[in-house]
């Protein structure tokens, strides 16, 4: 059984419209899916309301991945299953919305300061309708023939602990979690290992996590190895957490995982997916 809890379309920062990652799911074979854009459900929306979506045996899932601050560090949050109409969701949207635009400001006036005038205005001429965030940025940069290619925008430029390296603007962790829960979702840890946390201040943040109601971590995401697989796989079975799987899938690239995740064998563990596995969008 595949299933993808975690993905990205155009709304945010993804390289293919909602269509047509339903297009590319289809063709792997997926069953379960759920869109998970930064900080907006633009994206499942207009997905959970296509005509493509009639009859489908697919089950979406409505979701997305929040960012917020933990210890200092930005942290992803992802939500699953809520009702997108609650007024907690709603509140989420607009505080998200709000922060990334001021964010945006702010990369802008940083990226100025090192002589590049117009960033915010050409970053978003590049978002159009999508949420403003840093890959925007640096598709401006790349226009502007100021760097060659995206990845030496984030290097130079965006990256962490980079000019364009923002965090003041996000929500704490507990907020963000209690957004979710509210509106009668789960939160999920989202690639727990992106960060790369030690292990020590890793548990730290799956404690303070299920402190503010926190009910799942992603086993799979992307890429990882078999020795991080079994670590959450142990902090999971301690802290009694469902666990999730996802591709975090954006665009193909050379090491970018395929749409799609082949479900473990999970043993004692629940998968979260199973709320929803028989069938139609999640209350």
């Amino acid at each position: 059984m595949l299933i993808d809890f975690h993905t990205h379309t155009t709304a945010s920062d993804g390289a293919l419209a909602p269509a047509e990652l339903l297009a590319r799911v289809r063709e792997r074979g997926v069953q379960m899916l759920a869109i998970t854009d930064h900080d907006t459900i633009t994206g499942y929306l207009a997905l959970r309301d296509s005509a493509a979506m009639r009859d489908d045996p697919l089950t979406l899932v409505p979701g997305v991945e929040f960012s917020c601050c933990w210890s200092g560090t930005t942290v992803h949050i992802v939500g699953l299953g809520f009702d997108s109409e609650h007024p907690a969701m709603q509140e989420a949207l607009t505080v998200m919305h709000n922060a990334r635009n001021q964010r945006g400001e702010q990369i802008a006036e940083r990226l100025a300061r090192r002589g590049y005038a117009g960033a915010l205005e050409g970053a978003l001429r590049e978002a159009g309708d999508s949420q403003l965030g840093r890959p925007h940025f640096a598709a401006w940069m790349v226009q502007q023939g100021y760097v060659s290619d995206a990845r030496e925008a984030f290097d130079r430029y965006l990256g962490q602990g980079k000019t364009g390296d923002v965090k003041a603007f996000w929500p704490e962790l507990a907020r963000v979690v209690s957004w979710i829960v509210d509106a009668g979702g789960v939160a999920v840890i989202a690639h727990p290992y992106k960060y790369r946390f030690t292990g020590m201040k890793l548990r730290r943040l799956v404690v303070d996590f299920v402190t503010a109601g926190g009910r799942a971590i992603e086993l799979l995401s992307g890429y990882q190895t078999p020795q991080q697989t079994a670590q959450i796989t142990r902090y999971a079975k301690e802290f009694g957490l469902e666990v999730s799987v996802g591709s975090d899938y954006h665009r193909d690239a050379r090491y970018s995982a395929e749409p799609g995740v082949s479900v473990p064998e999970l043993n004692d563990l629940h998968g979260v997916w199973e709320r929803w596995r028989r069938g139609g969008e999640a209350a």
